[in-house]
């Protein structure tokens, strides 16, 4: 195994691994090619071992831990996915200038671009993506593919919403939530390769559910912003988030709740912004947000209890056709006369280590709900130490 470089005893605790996964690094040169660093990570790409960048990590721990559930010949698109949501996500945190963050926003364009041509920049997830996809065309002679456009939807859902903009409805929450975390995990349902509408349709859900409570999740640090380039979601940084005098840091803050639901309850953007979590409604206003990515993991659910049950899922998938990859032309009398449950049911099995992000979600829910819907309390931006032992409880009895 490579020796890294000692850290700093906070880092080392926070690269831990929870289970036993394989591992990445990129080596990248301005001055020299990419050289294969060992012959001894049996399935490892000879370019790519050890570790994607440490914000991977620290951003994103669930998806982190959940790879492990993910299969190994698509285990470098799940790396080059998820690290590519952390470094789109963190445009906004890292940038206070407009036109800087719409020129990184170009950068990655530029970099999807390049990365599906074959020509990747020096730039590891570039790399490591690119590397993906010419291993996935390999393996399935061509017939695989993931798809540019759904790459680009998810850079043009996050630039929408890069100043903070406030979403008009819950719907529109929803779409964005659809455009991002489902979005990811229909490209890692592509990497299996795996072309399902039943998984697709699954997989719709849990991620609206995921994106609605990442949002959640982010409005104590978007309403009391830490100072540039230090954003975490793992402590409060810069005074206590919720508190008059919390941030501390000069920049202005935002309440990314959806309008309708806030004048429904009554809740006032400045009096968040001045009162925090003593702000009126809001806890009312937080609670009709999660029903609403609690709904999405109840008919998740009860799509697999039909199935299980040898039973239609319930009802049709929302957005069959939208994209180029939602085209199931290649079986489309399939699709149009119904697959057996036997065969959804298989499919589902092939997908289900893409469908266990609905753990974290769901355990994530259940910490907001214990605290009363109180958004800006502490304990619920800390790690959720239980997420390794529930997601492999889960994983072996194919539960979400």
């Amino acid at each position: 195994m490579l020796q890294q470089a000692t850290a700093h005893p906070l880092q080392q605790e926070l690269q831990k691994p929870k289970f036993k996964v394989r591992v990445h690094i990129v080596r990248i040169s301005s001055s020299q090619s990419l050289k294969p660093l060992s012959p001894y990570i049996p399935g490892a790409c000879p370019y790519l071992l050890l570790t994607i960048p440490p914000p991977y990590r620290l951003y994103d721990n669930p998806s982190y831990t959940l790879q492990t559930f993910i299969s190994p010949s698509s285990l470098d698109a799940y790396l080059s996915i998820r690290a590519f949501n952390i470094d789109i996500a963190r445009v906004a945190d890292s940038t206070s200038n407009p036109t800087i963050a719409s020129m990184r926003m170009q950068f990655w364009r530029d970099t999807i671009n390049k990365s599906f041509a074959g020509t990747p920049p020096k730039e590891p997830v570039g790399v490591l993506l690119s590397h993906a996809l010419s291993v996935l065309s390999s393996r399935t002679a061509g017939k695989a593919r993931l798809h540019k456009s759904w790459f680009m939807r998810v850079i043009a859902a996050r630039e929408q919403y890069l100043h903070n903009a406030p979403y008009p409805t819950l719907e529109a929450l929803e779409l964005y939530a659809e455009n991002t975390y489902s979005t990811l995990s229909y490209l890692t349902l592509a990497s299996l390769p795996l072309t399902s509408v039943t998984a697709d349709h699954l997989a719709s859900h849990i991620g609206k559910a995921a994106g609605i409570a990442a949002v959640l999740r982010g409005i104590p640090l978007l309403a009391f912003p830490p100072p540039p380039n230090h954003h975490s979601n793992t402590a409060a940084l810069g005074g206590v988030l919720g508190s008059p005098s919390g941030g501390g840091s000069g920049r202005q803050g935002a309440v990314t709740l959806p309008l309708d639901v806030m004048a429904e309850v009554g809740v006032k953007e400045e009096e968040v912004l001045k009162k925090g979590a003593e702000a009126q409604g809001l806890t009312d206003a937080v609670f009709a947000v999660a029903t609403r990515a609690n709904d999405h993991l109840i008919t998740a659910r009860e799509m697999l209890k039909n199935l299980r049950a040898g039973e239609d899922v319930g009802h049709e998938f929302e957005h069959p056709g939208e994209v180029e990859g939602h085209d199931y032309t290649a079986n489309s009398q399939e699709q149009t006369n119904g697959k057996s449950t036997k065969v959804q049911n298989e499919e589902v099995e092939r997908a289900f280590g893409v469908l266990m992000q609905a753990i974290p979600t769901s355990l994530w829910l259940e910490r907001l709900q214990k605290a009363d819907f109180d958004i800006f309390k502490p304990e619920l931006r800390k790690r959720e130490w239980r997420l390794p032992y529930k997601a492999y409880w889960a994983y072996s009895r194919r539960r979400i």
